[in-house]
């Protein structure tokens, strides 16, 4: 078996910096800080799989959903995407498929009739390229013209880096030989609580958006941008992400739940923050801060005790949620909406932050 237990899991190393566990072509890169925050990254999928963190009385817990082993994330029913890195498009692109400089581009199709993060064999499911920097990993991939239907030779990287601060800073930068589209975001799962705690509603949950883009039964964008006010989906004050799940709305039946897009209150093309997540009987808190113009908050409404994770816990119903930075899916196809394409000679180039710390 290809373990993903290193040392790192069991204490028998402290130093800070980045280490390296070797298992054939798939490794695991563990990067430390000087606050005991501990954060594993796999260059299969670029995947985080665990990230340990203090609460308010300094106790760690991995607050990350994820496996044990490799072949667990190669094997996984239902392919939850447990902290990978998704693309060449991140979320969903209608009815596979979309229109660039008068050319016509079909995609795999792996969400119904729809294509979702990458397609059927996406970034999630390749081993990438890695190189042990300073205080960071930067893995890199080239994706191939034509793969799941993209066009384009997209040389692609993303540099994972821990600070003192207790911040995981995720770099991407990207280029290609041909007009392309390009939306790549990080698909972990947390729970503040601890990996394999049974929910995530109790969370309190912040989104900084006034707008967010509706969805058909396809969970595709109907093109609308709605006011988040007097609905469910308002979260511009902190609440309960369990409060209003019961709601008789038709955008949270479609989603099971909260599935959906947010389209984010920005000032500049900085860095800003776009959402924070409370835990209140831990007192941990994630801030998610990013250069990206949109969020998908997804509060595991799929996940449904089948699938064992790393601690041997089943995750049930809801113990887990995705704050996934990135442009609004199906946005090439919506020519209004802030591009996506990426042309030769432009550099793609975004960075998300996830902050983490208690009160």
């Amino acid at each position: 078996m290809l373990s993903l237990v290193t040392c790192a899991l069991l204490t028998c190393n402290t130093a800070v910096g980045v280490e390296v566990s070797d298992f054939d072509s798939i490794k695991l890169y563990t990067l430390k800080n000087q606050n005991e925050m501990v954060v594993d990254i796999t260059n299969y999928g670029a995947t985080i799989t665990s990230i340990r963190v203090p609460d308010r009385a300094g106790n760690i817990a991995d607050v990350a959903l994820g496996y044990r082993s490799v072949e667990s994330y190669i094997n996984a029913i239902d392919r939850p995407y447990f902290g990978s890195v998704v693309g060449r498009y991140g979320n969903r692109i209608a009815k596979g498929s979309f229109i660039l400089d008068n050319n016509k581009y079909t995609l795999a199709t792996n969400d119904g009739q729809n294509h979702l993060h990458g397609g059927k064999m996406g970034f999630d499911k390749v081993v990438w390229k890695a190189e042990v920097l300073e205080d960071s990993v930067k893995f890199s991939y080239l994706a191939r013209d034509g793969e799941e239907g993209y066009p384009g030779n997209l040389a692609l990287s993303v540099t994972y880096s821990l600070t003192d601060d207790n911040e995981i800073v995720m770099h991407y930068e990207a280029t290609t030989d041909k007009p392309t589209v390009v939306n790549v975001t990080n698909h972990t799962y947390f729970n503040l609580s601890g990996e394999g705690a049974t929910t995530i509603n109790d969370h309190v949950l912040h989104i900084n958006a006034s707008k967010f883009t509706p969805v058909d039964a396809g969970l595709i964008p109907t093109g609308e941008l709605r006011d988040v006010a007097e609905t469910p989906f308002d979260f511009r004050t902190p609440k309960e992400i369990g409060r209003d799940l019961d709601a008789h709305d038709t955008q949270l039946k479609y989603g099971l739940g909260y599935d959906h897009n947010w389209v984010l209150d920005r000032i500049d093309d900085a860095v800003e923050l776009a959402a924070m997540l409370y835990e209140p009987n831990s007192g941990r808190v994630l801030e998610v801060l990013t250069t990206e113009p949109a969020l998908q908050f997804y509060g595991g409404n799929f996940l449904d005790g089948r699938l064992v994770g790393k601690s041997g816990k089943a995750y049930q119903h809801r113990s887990g949620l995705c704050l996934e930075t990135q442009h609004s899916p199906d946005s090439p196809n919506r020519p209004e909406w802030p591009s996506t394409v990426l042309r030769p000679g432009e550099k793609y180039n975004t960075t998300t932050v996830y902050r983490f710390g208690v009160k």
